[in-house]
């Protein structure tokens, strides 16, 4: 397993979300797409993650990209974590944990001594073509949403 590169192409994907579809990485070439990777629903980090992209979601959608949030937990978890916080993104579930570990997010972790596996709180940014354009990894909450709506309306300036 090793980390995301930036200028390589993205590795695709296709996970079931909460919604009852598939997303499809590759079906949304041509615009940019905000992959935030976090560790588990309803816990309090991930939670005002999820609320921030969603209350950027309209300056997202007008700079053309598209937001999915991906977590190992179930697409019925999914569901759930959406109708309590009323979240506006795509929630899509890695049970398999396919993605996580193409991605490189997928990673020993450790707390209080204890070493265990988790998601390693990462977000990828991926141009109109494919291509990583930016890597967020070991993600600080506050302030990041703004920070990656920043760097997907500089990537449409480019």
């Amino acid at each position: 397993m090793t980390a995301i590169v930036e200028g390589t192409a993205a590795p695709d994907f296709s996970l079931p979300t909460d919604d009852g579809g598939t997303f499809r990485l590759t079906d949304h070439r041509g615009s940019p797409v905000v992959v935030y990777f976090y560790p588990k629903d309803d816990t309090s980090g991930c939670t005002r993650e999820a609320v921030d992209f969603t209350q950027l979601g309209g300056d997202f959608k007008a700079a053309g990209a598209v937001v999915v949030g991906i977590s190992p937990d179930s697409v019925a978890s999914h569901k759930k974590f959406r109708a309590k916080h009323e979240l506006g993104v795509v929630l899509a579930a890695d049970e398999g944990k396919e993605a996580l570990e193409r991605y490189g997010v997928w990673a020993e972790k450790s707390m209080y001594g204890r070493k265990y596996m988790g998601v390693e709180r990462t977000t990828v940014l991926i141009d109109a073509s494919g291509a990583v354009a930016r890597v967020w990894a070991k993600v600080k909450v506050p302030g990041h949403a703004e920070e990656v709506l920043a760097a997907v309306k500089a990537l449409a300036k480019a």
